[in-house]
């Protein structure tokens, strides 16, 4: 068979450039690959499988003769291509937020429900929020056994979360209090940060409870995209989930604290070993010898990893742990790429 052909929409963003890490690495499953992008970034020459490539112009013609095309751009980017690529034959796989709770685009984790990939009427597929991500792998291969009915959730979101911006922001935040006895109050580190936008406060030496834009009830477009996606992506309806988005100052990787309530009783011994089988999972979790995940043992990496795993002897149905994902690999670039893996692999 002729190996299929990828374009890669957004090559030279920051999650564009990890999958383009990603392919560079994995299994060399494809024929022709296309570089796209903006008008501005149009030109430039990447490197895929020691290969130079000059990435060009998103247009219609660009979609022609490609069988997948991954997508790592703004909502409004995929609103206005992955449709026009879709009626060309093509296989979308997007990351933006564009059609995640469309009832005719399936959202999908492989390891947790893969047969998703082909119940696709618009031509889509979409990836879940890398929030929603950074713990669904492990609660779906928990779901299995015990049905998940409630979630309590918290998020640590780290800067690369809101882009290059947020990126950028942090590390000019944390040259300029480098070195510098701020004292104990808060406009000490407000004044010498100034504007710490993206954000809404200072990110250096600090935490912000709030990630995304202002929706209803009080709640962020972060923590109701936990809810809604969580509930797709399980298909549970009613399910019951609460979060509270927090952005932290770590440069990349999300972290969750996670309290779950089951529809039957929870063996955490047991719990624990099905986690160490589960794919794309890593337990660790060791607490007397203080072993346990931190963004900066995660990033990098492509699993879960999932630690400070614990029960309420109060609440047998219930278990509480601590989460770690790279929110550009498997948060992002890998989850997409992994799907139009599969996607492939369902051709043979």
């Amino acid at each position: 068979m002729t190996k299929p052909s990828l374009a890669i929409v957004g090559a030279t963003g920051a999650v564009g450039s990890v999958m383009i890490e990603l392919v560079n690495e994995r299994a060399d499953i494809w024929g022709e690959i296309k570089l796209l992008a903006s008008k501005r970034s149009a030109g430039n020459k990447l490197k895929v499988r020691g290969i130079e490539l000059v990435v060009e112009e998103i247009s219609e013609q660009t979609f022609e003769n490609i069988d997948v095309a991954v997508f790592d751009v703004p909502d409004e980017v995929s609103k206005q291509w992955a449709p026009i690529a879709a009626s060309k034959g093509v296989v979308v796989v997007d990351n933006s937020a564009a059609f995640r709770m469309d009832n005719e685009v399936p959202l999908v984790v492989p390891e947790v429900n893969a047969e998703q990939i082909n119940n696709r009427p618009k031509g889509i597929i979409a990836n879940p929020n890398c929030t929603t991500m950074t713990m669904i792998v492990a609660l779906g291969s928990l779901h299995k056994k015990y049905k998940v009915k409630e979630l309590i959730v918290a998020s640590y979101q780290a800067a690369s979360g809101a882009g290059k911006p947020g990126l950028d922001s942090l590390q000019d935040q944390i040259k300029k209090v480098a070195g510098k006895n701020l004292g104990s109050v808060a406009k000490d580190v407000a004044n010498a940060i100034g504007d710490p936008a993206p954000f809404s406060h200072p990110l250096a030496l600090n935490v912000i409870p709030w990630a995304g834009s202002l929706k209803e009830n009080g709640f962020t477009s972060e923590e109701l995209k936990v809810k809604y996606e969580s509930r797709k992506i399980l298909g549970i309806n009613d399910l019951k989930v609460t979060a509270t988005c927090v952005r932290v100052p770590v440069v990349t990787t999300h972290s969750l604290a996670v309290h779950a309530i089951f529809e039957n009783k929870v063996d955490v011994t047991e719990a624990r070993e099905i986690l160490k089988t589960a794919p794309g999972v890593e337990v660790l979790d060791d607490p007397s010898n203080l072993i346990f995940p931190t963004p900066a043992d995660v990033v990098g990496t492509d699993p879960t990893w999932i630690g400070r795993l614990r029960q309420d002897p109060e609440a047998p149905n219930t278990l509480d742990f601590f989460v770690c994902g790279d929110n550009l690999r498997k948060g992002a670039a890998l989850n997409t790429l992994q799907i139009a893996e599969h996607y492939v692999a369902s051709l043979s």
